[in-house]
């Protein structure tokens, strides 16, 4: 059997403190190695077609809301969990670079909406399928109802913390 950082850290926590029940960072511990690792492919699939994590994340959102892609920032912000200020910088810099314009609602001069430029569909079009066909490389590991069964693992695990968080 082949052994993972985790084991050897697991292994040092034994030594160390043998009365410590580490089982938790098993599972805790390899969630969140796998989440840098797969950050970190992700930013390098991304960056070769000039974009980061944030800002596929966004570009991501607006499309998947189908035509016009588009959504108030208000909306978009809590879609992506971040704060209105980090979400106006955002909105900035993508507009810059022609990716997102800013609607104005004709009946209401106040309300705004950030919607995909036909750049920015083309671009989320061109990088989607590049980013998932990548992305599912790593799981020709396993079987299908390995993955059915890490699926839905992983989904009971993810629906404990955001039962805990909305409480």
């Amino acid at each position: 059997m082949t052994h993972d950082r985790i084991d050897k850290i697991l292994q040092q926590w034994e030594e160390e403190s043998p009365h410590l029940d580490v089982s938790a960072l098993a599972v805790t511990g390899r969630i969140l190695r796998i989440a840098r690792l797969l950050e970190k492919h992700r930013e390098t699939v991304l960056a070769e077609y000039g974009l980061n994590v944030w800002s596929f994340d966004m570009l991501a959102t607006l499309r998947r809301q189908g035509p016009p892609y588009q959504l108030k920032p208000t909306d978009l912000y809590e879609l992506l969990m971040l704060s209105s200020g980090a979400m106006t910088n955002r909105i900035d810099r993508l507009e810059q670079e022609g990716i997102v314009v800013r609607v104005r609602d004709p009946d209401d001069r106040r309300s705004v909406s950030v919607q995909l430029t036909p750049k920015g569909i083309e671009l989320t079009n061109t990088v989607m399928p590049i980013l998932f066909e990548r992305e599912q490389q790593f799981l020709q590991q396993f079987t299908k109802a390995e993955t059915q069964t890490l699926i839905k693992l992983l989904r009971r695990f993810l629906l404990i913390f955001e039962e805990r968080d909305v409480k």
